[in-house]
């Protein structure tokens, strides 16, 4: 199958997945709408969430550093992930269905998703320091440059009016293999007998260095297309 067939169902798949959680979720956006709720208020909601996962992950690590790992951390870690990056769909509807999109809504919901992701995975990076993985720790640095400049490309490609949408590592993918991981993380460190010689930070190092390759491959995608986009 040529390249470019496989992009076009992928985006294709993509839509679909998209357009099928809107069916879900518009009952409560319309509720949302109803209770007086604004795209912007939706989209402080979904960061605080997340910055409370990041302190959880935080202190997830400081209690590592003064004894056994408290694995449930993770997994209410992950579990907040997951539940408050809903809001970044949620808004984005509200303000459709609601009539309220505005170029400032749009610019404020890019900040503080940029935002999220600095506090996530620098969450995470603390807790790898504290259970003394520099690897891990350092991974999860390389996974947030990638994070961070596949977004930049992308802001700096439509300054110069290019669609730059292209690469398989975009926020969404990246939210959920973070949450993820992290959720499984947490059960499976629960579940395991103390004798266990399994670490199950291994899950979370995977999860981090598959972002780091995929986000970084991605960054450097769009800068391709852009160099091309623009020779045109």
């Amino acid at each position: 199958m040529p390249v470019m067939d496989i992009k076009q169902t992928a985006k294709n798949s993509r839509d679909s997945l998209q357009q099928g959680i809107y069916v879900v979720i518009n009952p409560f956006v319309r509720f949302l709408i109803k209770c007086g709720f604004t795209p912007n208020m939706v989209t402080t909601i979904g960061f605080l969430g997340n910055v409370a996962a990041a302190a959880v992950l935080v202190w997830a690590g400081f209690k590592a550093g003064k004894g056994p790992v408290d694995y449930s951390l993770l997994t209410i870690a992950g579990a907040l992930i997951i539940g408050f990056s809903l809001f970044d769909m949620l808004d984005g509807q509200v303000a459709r269905l609601g009539n309220m999109a505005s170029t400032f809504g749009a610019m404020y919901d890019s900040v503080l998703d940029r935002y999220c992701e600095l506090f996530t995975l620098g969450g995470i990076a603390y807790y790898f320091l504290c259970t003394g993985s520099l690897i891990g720790s350092l991974i999860t640095f390389l996974a947030l440059v990638g994070s961070i400049m596949v977004s930049y490309v992308r802001a700096r490609a439509e300054g110069l009016d290019i669609e730059c949408k292209i690469g398989f590592m975009q926020r969404p993918e990246r939210v959920v293999v973070t949450a993820v991981a992290a959720l499984a993380t947490g059960i499976v460190g629960q579940s395991l007998a103390p004798e266990s010689s399994f670490d199950p930070n291994i899950i979370l190092l995977v999860a981090m260095g598959v972002i780091a390759v995929f986000a970084n491959m991605t960054a450097f995608a769009r800068i391709n297309h852009c160099r091309k986009a623009l020779k045109k």
